[in-house]
């Protein structure tokens, strides 16, 4: 996955979507021309894009639909599951562990960590709050690779320097704060108000 630029990553995820939905409904065959028309890309966009993950076309048919679908799965490293550490346990925390769009494309949160004694201890959708003192413990035990972080912005870094200590490879960031992580770490950053802020911004003018 290192080696495919992270642009043709997104949009190989826009084609899975559209994919399932052709599974689904049963569809064997499918098209770039169709994908194309469907997802507002150029057809040979497409078709470039779709060599990373092997070859499911015949020339004047299409692609296979359900061998593209898993093909696609492998690609994406959506043909197993992830068990997921959520890191914050506010608003923002819970709304993320309701999502139903982590579980329905394979990631699991298996284990929620704040710092409020208020909170350790109770459950969400049935995964436990854990105190963030146990996160290295935990997430060792777990063999959890990815997490989301949901903390204030003055806790972001800490929680981030916890979860690279403790065997993290991907972060998911919706701190509103620049991490500073070691090469090697995928982060992926979220950031709700600045991009609400460009939306007022380019509505001024």
């Amino acid at each position: 996955m290192e080696k495919l630029p992270e642009i043709t990553v997104n949009r190989l995820s826009i084609y899975r979507r559209y994919v399932k939905s052709l599974l689904k409904k049963g569809k064997l065959l499918v098209t770039s021309e169709k994908l194309g028309k469907k997802m507002h890309f150029k057809p040979s966009q497409i078709r470039r894009d779709l060599s990373y993950v092997g070859q499911f076309g015949e020339r004047g048919k299409g692609y296979n639909v359900k061998k593209l679908s898993q093909g696609l799965d492998k690609t994406l490293g959506l043909d197993r599951k992830w068990q997921v550490a959520l890191v914050g346990a506010g608003n923002l925390g819970r709304a993320l562990s309701a999502y139903p769009g982590f579980r329905q494309h394979g990631f699991k949160i298996s284990v929620i960590f704040d710092n409020s004694p208020t909170k350790i201890g109770k459950t969400w959708l049935g995964v436990e709050i854990r105190d963030i003192k146990q996160m290295p413990k935990v997430i060792k035990e777990k063999k959890i690779k990815i997490a989301i972080i949901a903390v204030p912005y003055f806790s972001a870094q800490q929680a981030a320097d916890i979860l690279m200590r403790s065997g993290v490879k991907a972060i998911l960031n919706f701190a509103p704060y620049k991490l500073a992580v070691p090469e090697g770490l995928k982060l992926k950053n979220i950031d709700l108000s600045t991009e609400l802020q460009s939306l007022s911004c380019f509505l001024t003018k």
